[in-house]
């Protein structure tokens, strides 16, 4: 399958063609149809990786001193290795999507292959013909909501919790900062709450399209007398909340906010903005300032995202997942609009062109990812031709396939294999797709695979190396054993005697 992949030493941003990810628990695959390229996020991630070392700490002071740290701890060596190697490994990007499911794990009830599911999170929402995305990271899309609006669930729902955050009423007044893509989702969202919007950008065209999209009034952060017009659009009153959607590191939209929120008003960031708060304003009008994150409570908790603890509705009324749904149901009842916001559409093959218009800064808001979801897809991908087995002794060649791609395969076995002459190294299966294909591509691997058991079961490969989790390890074993394979696996061979006495016990004559 094609996926996009950014390396994030040089910069460099390509089209590769990696295994699809394998099936997990609490998962499902999605089959993507579109998705979307973020204009803060994943511009922030190409922009970082464009800049030399020294840009890069500059930029990121933060991951900087945790280098300094780490060489305080383990030397300086060890510090630069281990920050290179991170620099060298390259990353998925995208992380709003939608498609259709093509497998569920055996746990999942509530959906089933053929359902439409809009899918959230870095790291799996990827831009890739196929992902893999826990459950409470993809919500059902309404049949009549087409896949490329409902792949921008997952930017609608941080403009949802961004509306939640300002806890708006009925017939409030409120301000938007910054008519981007979220902005311009934001005043739709406070529209269908019965809410009336002033929408503030320094891009004119975006002005006049929020005028398009329903804003009561739209004015350019240059307008003269802007203070006065909002002040008048409140009816004296000022904004009962100032939502910030804008990204920039001015100070202006914190230091605007104060001057146009009404006294006990509420200013809500969502966008990454300068935070300079001025006391005097804020503290004479008794502001209350909020910081909204992502899309919602359940976002960065391990437990929520990846392993499928739903929070309780009657204690968590609006989860992540819940402002998804909701997002959608806006769509289908037509109260919110993307066609007007989305202004390019590129082929998967294309990513690159498509990630140009935003480095070079040219105008755009909606761009989406398009795949051709006809085409064959592979769980394993030919690297390079068979080569011939060189060998070690008279008796014995070793051709090497191993199962498992994580920090001891990387770190310790493979590049000490790579060096041992005499092996061939021929088949490595992972669970990701783009780390097995890294990983593979960088030691000389024939080819790479998401399904372990195209190891087991090539005819050529007389000796497999398990370095999977450790839970893994003794159903491998077993199964490598039955396979005729030699096996070398990473400690632990068992977890517990149980296990142990099953490969002890195994019949391995009839395989």
């Amino acid at each position: 399958m094609k996926q996009v992949v950014l390396n994030l030493k040089d910069g460099d941003l390509t089209v590769e063609e990696v295994p699809i990810p394998t099936i997990k628990g609490s998962g499902v695959l999605v089959r993507n149809h579109y998705s979307v390229i973020s204009a803060g996020t994943e511009s922030g991630v190409v922009d970082l990786a464009d800049k030399s070392l020294i840009g890069k700490a500059r930029a990121r002071p933060d991951l900087a001193m945790k280098v300094i740290n780490k060489a305080k701890q383990d030397g300086p060596i060890s510090a630069f290795q281990q920050a290179m190697g991170r620099l060298e490994k390259r990353e998925p990007l995208g992380y709003s999507s939608a498609g259709t499911v093509i497998s569920v794990s055996e746990d999942i009830k509530d959906i089933k292959p053929g359902d439409r599911v809009a899918c959230a999170g870095a790291g799996y929402a990827n831009h890739a013909d196929v992902v893999f995305v826990p459950r409470n990271l993809c919500a059902k899309v309404p049949e009549n909501v087409d896949f490329k609006n409902a792949c921008f669930t997952t930017v609608g729902s941080i403009a949802m919790q961004g509306v939640r955050n300002a806890d708006v009423k009925i017939g409030e007044n409120i301000v938007v900062i910054g008519l981007g893509l979220i902005g311009l989702i934001t005043l739709q969202i406070l529209k269908a709450s019965g809410c009336r919007v002033f929408g503030v950008d320094l891009d004119e065209s975006k002005v006049n399209l929020a005028r398009e999209l329903g804003a009561d009034l739209s004015y350019s952060r240059n307008s003269p007398n802007l203070e006065e017009r909002i002040k008048q659009f409140s009816r004296g009153i000022g904004a009962d909340s100032t939502i910030i959607t804008a990204a920039t590191r001015s100070n202006d939209p914190v230091d605007f906010a104060g001057k146009i929120t009404r006294e006990r008003g509420k200013v809500v960031i969502v966008g990454l903005v300068g935070m300079d708060i001025p006391r005097e304003e804020y503290y004479n009008k008794e502001l209350e300032m909020r910081i909204s994150r992502s899309y919602g409570p359940g976002r960065y908790d391990r437990n929520y995202e990846e392993y499928g603890q739903d929070y309780p509705a009657p204690y968590v009324r609006w989860t992540e997942n819940r402002n998804m749904q909701a997002f959608l149901d806006l769509i289908s009842m037509k109260k919110i609009s993307m066609e007007p916001i989305i202004t390019h559409e590129y082929e998967i093959e294309q990513a690159p062109e498509a990630y140009n218009i935003i480095k070079e800064r040219k105008p755009y808001l909606g761009l989406v990812l398009k795949y051709d979801t006809d085409k064959r897809i592979e769980d394993k991908v030919i690297l390079k031709s068979p080569g011939p087995v060189s060998a070690i002794s008279e008796s014995f060649s070793p051709v090497l396939g191993v199962i498992g791609a994580g920090i001891f395969a990387t770190s310790i076995l493979l590049p000490n294999l790579s060096k041992i002459k005499g092996v061939k190294l021929k088949g490595l299966s992972a669970a990701s797709g783009l780390s097995c294909e890294s990983v593979a591509k960088k030691y000389g691997f024939e080819y790479c695979t998401s399904d372990y058991h195209k190891i087991l079961s090539d005819p050529e490969i007389n000796c497999v190396s398990i370095v999977t989790r450790n839970s893994l390890h003794a159903s491998l074993v077993i199964e490598a054993l039955k396979n005729k394979k030699n096996v070398l696996v990473e400690k632990p061979l068992a977890l517990n005697e149980e296990e142990l006495n099953a490969i002890i016990e195994g019949d391995y004559s009839h395989h």
